[in-house]
């Protein structure tokens, strides 16, 4: 399987933009405060200080939500942004979301959010970490670009097909 390499299906296009956008709203929060976040310096202080995750992993979690969702709105090394949000998204459930249960805590009545929504964030990744980015992606421009052209045999004239080892040629 190479990295790059995806066919031109749209419905793998549409869920890996879905997830992408998701993502990128999320690590927006984090990164840069945008849609009611706390931003780079809080986000980590939470991270390493009350949730006692080391420093280099926080950076991991921020990244891979921040520039997995760029990655995946763009289809640009899908695989990978796929593969990092997968992970992200199994550890989340084992460090805060698995004590809560499966659901998420839509009436407010659970102490915290259940784990449902990283079941299907981790999915839609081990989708495209199978299939590619699919159709409208970088992933696809490049890996079109980056393949041999396939030579095709010029036709033979009619004397050449009588005489191929002729000394004529």
């Amino acid at each position: 399987m190479k990295l790059l390499e995806t066919s031109n299906d749209r419905t793998l296009a549409l869920a890996r933009f879905a997830v992408g956008i998701v993502f990128f709203a999320h690590g927006a929060q984090k990164v840069l405060g945008w849609f009611g976040g706390y931003g780079f310096s809080e986000t980590m202080r939470s991270f390493t200080q009350t949730m006692h995750i080391p420093a280099v992993f926080a950076v991991l979690a921020i990244a891979a939500e921040f520039l997995g969702g760029l990655g995946l709105i763009v289809g640009l090394l899908g695989r990978i942004a796929a593969f990092g949000i997968a992970v992200e998204m199994l550890v989340a459930v084992g460090l805060v979301h698995a004590k809560f249960g499966f659901f998420m805590n839509w009436s407010g009545h659970q102490a915290g959010e259940g784990f449902e929504f990283h079941i299907l964030a981790v999915a839609i990744a081990l989708t495209v970490i199978a299939k590619g980015s699919g159709a409208w992606s970088l992933d696809r421009v490049l890996s079109r670009s980056t393949q041999r052209p396939r030579t095709v045999p010029r036709s033979l004239t009619p004397r050449e097909e009588r005489a191929p080892f002729s000394a004529s040629r």
